[in-house]
Order: structure tokens, then sequence, then C-alpha cells
């Protein structure tokens, strides 16, 4: 299957200043942390040199399916784009979910969602503490921006500084901290504001560090404030591991794994439509209500993320990496072999992956 992808405009560099103007109100009035701080190559769909073969599956044990729904956040959009191929896999009920964390662990261990995309640095928090997952692949690599003032350089550079955010919720600056060998508890400070204020927070000096994603990341970008010590998406190691993995409720696993290899097949092939055509992506993200932002705000927030990840990446690759680095830090006890043992299941990812003609 070879996708071909028109050459689109970089929207982080062309965003005029009534959008940064109007984004910037949008962030200031009422985008949430957990909505745009996320953790999601090429940003084309790739190519497969294998031949796709013919799998006949049994029908979904369930018709129905809770997915996550959060309007402020563009990286669900896979989740969102599902709805187009969910119906041709027996699906007739898709059910959206409110969620606050943009899909994350806690609704998954309610019970509240059957599928989400939490940030790979919480999946594997979860799967050390025997949560009722099952992580069944990777989605799109990693999104996040990290922002300096001139006293930061480097990840080095974050010893003995201020960064935003809380230290209780420590599994996205921690594995960054340890990667670097810093004490996330003793060698560094947080700065909790009022995210409605971090831009004026940024520019008053109230922090030296702070991570967001696009779009918000383009107002930072733009307007420069501050500079760039990080982008996910493209530096490595970040850029070469899975920010989200689609992870499923255990119950519903063990209850319908026909629906649920059916689900992720729905999901993974809406990944590739946004990989392959962002704009009509997003646009339909706008059209039928699951974006708040406006087309081009959302575009750009979609053009963020690295949606061929799926395709080249291993997701056990980024289990291991993010239990090391969690595991260096004390944030987990178990070895990345005992967490993926306990908590991932890839054989419905690679039967889709053979079916697709992904080699």
């Amino acid at each position: 299957m070879n996708m071909h992808r028109r050459t689109l405009r970089d929207a982080h560099d062309e965003l005029s200043r009534r959008d940064l103007l109007r984004l910037a109100g949008l962030g200031l009035s009422g985008l949430g942390l957990a909505a745009l701080v996320g953790c999601g190559s090429d940003d084309g769909a790739g190519s497969a040199t294998a031949t796709p073969s013919i799998v006949v599956d049994p029908p979904p044990e369930t018709t129905t399916i809770r997915l996550p729904r959060n309007t402020l956040n563009p990286r669900l959009a896979p989740f969102f784009l599902a709805d187009q191929f969910l119906p041709a896999e027996g699906f007739t009920n898709v059910q959206y979910v409110n969620s606050p964390d943009a899909g994350g662990v806690q609704q998954l261990v309610a019970g509240e969602i059957d599928i989400g995309m939490p940030f790979a640095a919480r999946v594997t928090v979860a799967a050390d503490a025997a949560d009722p997952i099952v992580i069944l692949a990777g989605v799109n690599n990693s999104s996040f921006v990290l922002f300096g003032n001139d006293g930061v350089r480097s990840l080095r550079d974050l010893k003995g500084k201020r960064l935003y955010g809380k230290r209780d919720d420590d599994t996205f600056w921690t594995p960054l901290l340890a990667y670097v060998g810093i004490d996330i508890e003793r060698e560094v400070e947080f700065v909790d504001v009022n995210f409605n204020e971090i831009v004026q927070q940024a520019l008053a000096g109230a922090f030296d560090a702070w991570v967001v994603t696009r779009p918000l990341a383009t107002v930072f970008r733009t307007a420069k404030i501050g500079h760039v010590i990080v982008d996910g998406k493209t530096d490595p190691p970040w850029s070469q591991y899975f920010g989200s993995m689609a992870t499923a409720n255990r119950d519903f696993v063990e209850k319908h794994p026909a629906a649920t290899k059916r689900a992720l097949r729905a999901i993974l092939k809406a990944t590739d439509l946004c990989a392959k055509e962002p704009e009509r992506a997003a646009r339909y993200l706008v059209d039928k209500g699951h974006s708040a932002l406006p087309y081009d705000i959302t575009l750009d927030a979609m053009n963020g993320q690295s949606y061929a990840a799926w395709r080249e990446f291993n997701p056990e690759d980024t289990m291991r990496f993010y239990a090391l680095r969690l595991k260096d830090a004390g944030l987990v006890k178990s070895t990345p072999d005992e967490l993926i043992a306990r908590a991932a299941d890839w054989r419905y990812l690679n039967e889709i992956k053979r079916e697709l003609g992904v080699a």
C-alpha cells in the first residue's frame, strides 16, 4: 500500500497575527492543562512491502464501544475519525465519553471507557500498579515541546530551576529529568499557576521552563516567548518512541476479543487517515463538533503529531524506554519485561499489521 501525502504548509510558521491572538484568547479562557499537555518521524503514512492478507474475523461480541472525547485536544483525532470505520467492523453504538485527561488511565481503570489513548509514561506506571489495563499498540510519537528562558539551554540546565507544573503530576517531568540524572524531589522546584495565565506568567518569569503541545506551543514560538529546549516530535530519543498508547480496559478485552481487534483496526485505519490527509481529518473534527478549536488551529495541533508512528515504531521499545527511566527515578518497581508480560498484548496489532501489509 503506497500512501502519498501532498506537501502541506507548516501551520506554526504561517499563523497570522489574528489567528495568534484568537488562539491565545482560547488558551487563556479555558484550555485545560490536561487538554493541551499530552504526550504524543515523518507525518506521512509510510509504505508497506508485505502483501495484505484476507482475514475473516468473527463478529464482535458487543456492538457498543466507548471512546474518550475531549474537544480541546486534537491528539484524539484517530478516535474521532474511527467512527468512519467502526460501523464496517460491526459497531452500531459508538459512544464518546467526556475525558478531562484526554483518554487517560483513570477512566480505563474505572471501566468508563473501553479503549483510550493515554501518555506512555502514565500507562507504564499503571502497569506497575497492576491496574486492569491492556496495552494494545502505539498511536503517535511524542508531541510535547519543552520551552526554557535564557537560563536554560539544555535538559541538564533544569537542575535547580523552577518548572511549571505540579510535583505530584510527575509522570511527565520524571522521565525528562531522570534521563539526565536530575532528582525530581530535591533538585527542581515546581511552580503551579493557573493554566489560563501561563502566557503572562512565562513573560513575567514565574518559572524557568514549561511544557505544552500545539496549538499552544505555536503561541510561544510565534511570539518568541522563551526558546525550544526539546521538541518531542523531532528530537531524539523522544522522537523515536510513542507518546500515546492505545490501551483497553482488561475486562473489555477478556470478554470481547473480536471486538477489541475490530475496534483497534478501525482506530489504526483512522490514524492512517490523519497521516495521509490531515486537512480532511481536521475539517471532519470541526464539522462534527469533535474540536472546539477553529479549523486552522485544529490543523496546526494535528501537524504537531506523528500519526505514521504506529507503522514504524515498536511499542515494546517505548515501554522499555519509559520503564527504565521511571525505575531509575523510583516511580516503578517492576522490570520492563515484567511490565510487558503483565500489561501488554501485541497479538491484535501484529495480526492487523499483517492484514494491512505493514512490514
